[in-house]
C-alpha cells in the first residue's frame, strides 16, 4: 500500500507539484492572445444563454442553459466556500486578485475546449448528444490516438465518478451532522436514494435536476453575499485596495508575500473553475446549439460565474468581517467562512451556509456521475456496464457519506486528475488551429449580419464530424463557408 501511495504521490508531484499550473496559465494566456481576447469580445453574448431553449424543439434535447447549469453545478462546490478561505489564510487577500486573473484567462481555455467538444460531438439518435475530450481526441486527432482517449476516460472515471463523489458525499454528510445533528447513516441513505433516482434518468433527468437546484444554490448564496456587502458598504473600498495591494506586494499580509498570494490564487482558482482540466467539455457536448462556439461562449460564462462571482462572494464575506486576521492561525476552511458570516448577520446564517454546502455537494455528485457515464461510453457500449457503473456510484456516495475516513481511500483522485489535465491540454494544443477555424467561421457570420451563426458541417469536409448532429444548417439556412460572406439580409 505504501508503494502505491508513493507512486501516486510521484504522479501528483510531476503534475500539480511543479508543471501543470504554469502550463495551464501559459496556455491560457496563449489562447487569449491568439484568439484576440475572445472571452472579452463575446462577453455580452454570454448572458443570452440564461433565457435560451433547445434549438430543435425535441423534448429530449438539452438546451445551452441546461448544459450551463449542469457544468456550474459541477464547478461550484466546497472549493468555493472552504477553498477560498484556505487561499486567503495561506496567501492573504491578494490571493483573491490572482483567482480573478486566472479566471479571466481560464475563460478562453474553457471556450476552446468546450467548442471542440461541441464540434466533434456524436448524436445518440434520441435527441441527445455525447462528446468531450475523448471525442475530440478520437475524431479530431485520429483513431491512432484512441489509446490516449482511453487513458483520459480511465482517469476521468477514477477522479470524478469515484474519488470526488466519495469526497462530496463525505462533505454533505459532515455538514448535516455538524450543524443539524443528522446521523451519517441517514444522510448516506438519503443521498443514495436521490442520487439513484437521478442517475437512472440519464442526462435528461440530470439536466432537469440542475435546472432547479443550481439557480436556488447560486442566487441564494449571491444574495447573502450582497447583504453582507450592503451592511459593510463603507468598508468595501478599503477591502478592494487591500486585495490589489497585497497581490502586488504593496502590503504584506502573510509570510511569503506576493509569492504566496500568487501561488494560492492560481492553484485555488484552477481547482475551482476546472478550466483546461477536461471535465466540463463532457457536459458542453450535450447541448443542442446551432454553432459549437455558442456553447464555448456559454461554458466560458460558467467559469465567470464560478470564480468571479461565487468565489468573490466568499472572499468578501471573509474580508469584510472582523474574524479574519491576516497571518493568524487556528481557523481556516469552511469554519472561517461560517464564523465570518455569523459575525455579519447572526447565528442563523450558519444553517444557511450548511444548506448551501449541501446543495453544492449534491450538484457536484450528479455532475461527477455524468462524467463517469461519459468515460464509460469510451471504454464499452455494453448496457450491463452502465448498470454496474450506476450501482457503483450509488455505493461510493453512500460509503463516502457514512464512513468519516472513507475519502482517505480515494487518495488517487488529485494525481489522476493531473494526468487527465495533461492529456486534455495535449489534445487542445494540437487541435487549436481547428478551434481558430471555428472561431473565424462564427465571426464571419456575425460580420455578414447573421444574428445566430449556424455550423454547416459540409463546409469542413476535412474534419470527421457527425452531420446528423448539425441539422440546423441542412434543414434551414446554410452557413457561409470559411472565408465567404453572406448578404446581411440572409435569414439568421
Amino acid at each position: 500500500m505504501e508503494l502505491i501511495r508513493s507512486f501516486f504521490g510521484l504522479i501528483e508531484d510531476l503534475t500539480w507539484g511543479w508543471s501543470l499550473i504554469p502550463i495551464l496559465v501559459i496556455f491560457g494566456v496563449f489562447i487569449t492572445v491568439m484568439s484576440g481576447f475572445v472571452q472579452l469580445e463575446f462577453f455580452g453574448r454570454m448572458f443570452r444563454v440564461l433565457s435560451s431553449k433547445n434549438q430543435s424543439g425535441d423534448p429530449n434535447a438539452i438546451s445551452a442553459r441546461e448544459a450551463l447549469l449542469v457544468s456550474v453545478g459541477g464547478r461550484v462546490g466546497g472549493g468555493n466556500i472552504a477553498g477560498v478561505a484556505v487561499a486567503i489564510t495561506l496567501g492573504g487577500p491578494g490571493a483573491v486578485f490572482w483567482m480573478w486573473a486566472i479566471a479571466l484567462v481560464g475563460m478562453a481555455t474553457s471556450l476552446v475546449e468546450s467548442s471542440l467538444a461541441q464540434l466533434y460531438k456524436r448524436s445518440n439518435g434520441d435527441g441527445t448528444f455525447r462528446g468531450g475530450p475523448a471525442g475530440y481526441i478520437i475524431y479530431g486527432l485520429g483513431a491512432q490516438y484512441r489509446w490516449l482517449a482511453v487513458l483520459y476516460a480511465v482517469c476521468l472515471m477514477a477522479a470524478f465518478a469515484f474519488g470526488f463523489n466519495a469526497f462530496q458525499g463525505n462533505t454533505f454528510a459532515g455538514a448535516a451532522e455538524d450543524s443539524l445533528g443528522i446521523d451519517r447513516l441517514w444522510t448516506g441513505l438519503f443521498l443514495a436514494v436521490i442520487a439513484g433516482f437521478i442517475v437512472y434518468g440519464g442526462i435528461r433527468r440530470i439536466a432537469k435536476a440542475a435546472d432547479v437546484i443550481i439557480p436556488i444554490m447560486a442566487f441564494g448564496y449571491i444574495g447573502m453575499a450582497l447583504l453582507v456587502i450592503v451592511l459593510n458598504i463603507t468598508e468595501l473600498p478599503g477591502v478592494l485596495w487591500t486585495i490589489v495591494a497585497n497581490a502586488f506586494g504593496l502590503e504584506e499580509a502573510v509570510s511569503g508575500g506576493v509569492g504566496a498570494a500568487l501561488a494560492q490564487g492560481l492553484r485555488r482558482g484552477l481547482f475551482s473553475n476546472e478550466a483546461g482540466l477536461g471535465s466540463a467539455p463532457n457536459v458542453a457536448a450535450t447541448a443542442d446549439v446551432r454553432h459549437p462556439l455558442s456553447q464555448g461562449i456559454t461554458q466560458s460564462f460558467s467559469v465567470f460565474i464560478d470564480t468571479i462571482i461565487i468565489c468573490s462572494c466568499t472572499a468578501f464575506i471573509i474580508l469584510l468581517s472582523p474574524v479574519y486576521v491576516p497571518g493568524a492561525e487556528g481557523i481556516d476552511g469552511v469554519a472561517l467562512t461560517q464564523q465570518s458570516l455569523v459575525s455579519h448577520v447572526g447565528e442563523w446564517s450558519q444553517y444557511f451556509l450548511t444548506f448551501a454546502v449541501l446543495l453544492f455537494a449534491f450538484s457536484s455528485i450528479i455532475y461527477n456521475y455524468y462524467l463517469g457515464e461519459t468515460a464509460l461510453s469510451v471504454m464499452t457500449s455494453q448496457p450491463a456496464a452502465l448498470h454496474v457503473l450506476r450501482v457503483a456510484i450509488i455505493a461510493v456516495v453512500f460509503l463516502g457519506a457514512t464512513a468519516p475516513g472513507a475519502t482517505a481511500v480515494f487518495f488517487f483522485s488529485d494525481p489522476v486528475m493531473g494526468v487527465l489535465a495533461v492529456v486534455n491540454l495535449m489534445a487542445i494544443m494540437m487541435l487549436f488551429p481547428v478551434a481558430l477555424r471555428i472561431l473565424n467561421d462564427f465571426r464571419a457570420q456575425l460580420r455578414a449580419g447573421v444574428a445566430r451563426p449556424v455550423l454547416d458541417p459540409r463546409n469542413f469536409p476535412d474534419l470527421d464530424l457527425d452531420h446528423s448532429a448539425w441539422t440546423h444548417a441542412t434543414s434551414g439556412a446554410t452557413a457561409p463557408a470559411e472565408g465567404e460572406t453572406r448578404p446581411s439580409s440572409a435569414p439568421a
